[in-house]
């Protein structure tokens, strides 16, 4: 039986490596390349085609959801796995909404990413219970936050911003003229009602965007 061919992206090499070792585990699945960025990730999947995406969200410069939009638009079969430290709902929105499968918390146990990628593989989508659980329940209450109010590349900003990056290093990260992300960090203070990058990142850790050490 053919071995489904998983590649890994994630910034911290020690996570590419436990991830690695706990594939190495299993019969059939087998890790064929890892990226340590979505610019290298997006560069490798066209490389490698691999069956699945292993995908963390929060990386330096392009980040996890634009590099699936992009692998995405090149291959509109390919599978993703997301993957995030954080169990806000704006990310996996975001993710599933940038054409990924799947989404999981890195806090889950081993054996779901297992049983996830081979769900994935098989073209079945997969969320993690207790995220589906938050998002069912502000679907049910009409719940939006005001991070649900920017658009996909407004939120791509805020993160970034959010992290601590200027307008230079956010437009070359994401390919964007600084004006354009100027207009965007205009359009992100508006609708969050923040006066500077410092309410912005209040807002990101309030929300579940970023952790206290703002991953």
């Amino acid at each position: 039986m053919d071995k489904i061919k998983v590649m890994l992206v994630d910034d911290h090499a020690v996570v590419r490596m436990g991830f690695r070792l706990l594939l190495q585990s299993t019969d059939d699945i087998a890790v064929v390349a890892e990226a340590d960025s979505g610019e290298s990730a997006y560069q490798k999947f066209i490389e490698v085609q691999p069956d699945v995406v292993v995908m963390d969200i929060a990386m330096p410069g392009m980040g996890g959801i634009e590099a699936m939009r992009r692998i995405v638009a090149r291959d509109k079969a390919a599978r993703i796995l997301a993957l995030s430290a954080h169990e806000d709902t704006s990310h996996p929105k975001r993710a599933l909404q940038a054409g990924a499968l799947g989404y999981l918390s890195k806090r889950g146990a081993p054996e779901a990413l297992i049983d996830a990628i081979r769900d994935v593989a098989r073209g079945r989508r997969v969320l993690d219970a207790a995220i589906a659980q938050r998002m069912a329940v502000q679907d049910i209450g009409g719940e939006r936050g005001p991070v649900d109010q920017l658009s996909a590349r407004e939120f791509e900003v805020f993160v970034q911003l959010a992290r601590g990056q200027t307008v230079a290093q956010i437009a070359e990260a994401l390919k964007l003229s600084p004006s354009t992300v100027g207009t965007h960090l205009y359009n992100v203070k508006q609708k969050l009602g923040a006066a500077n990058q410092a309410e912005i990142t209040l807002i990101a850790l309030r929300a579940g965007v970023i952790g206290v050490e703002g991953s």
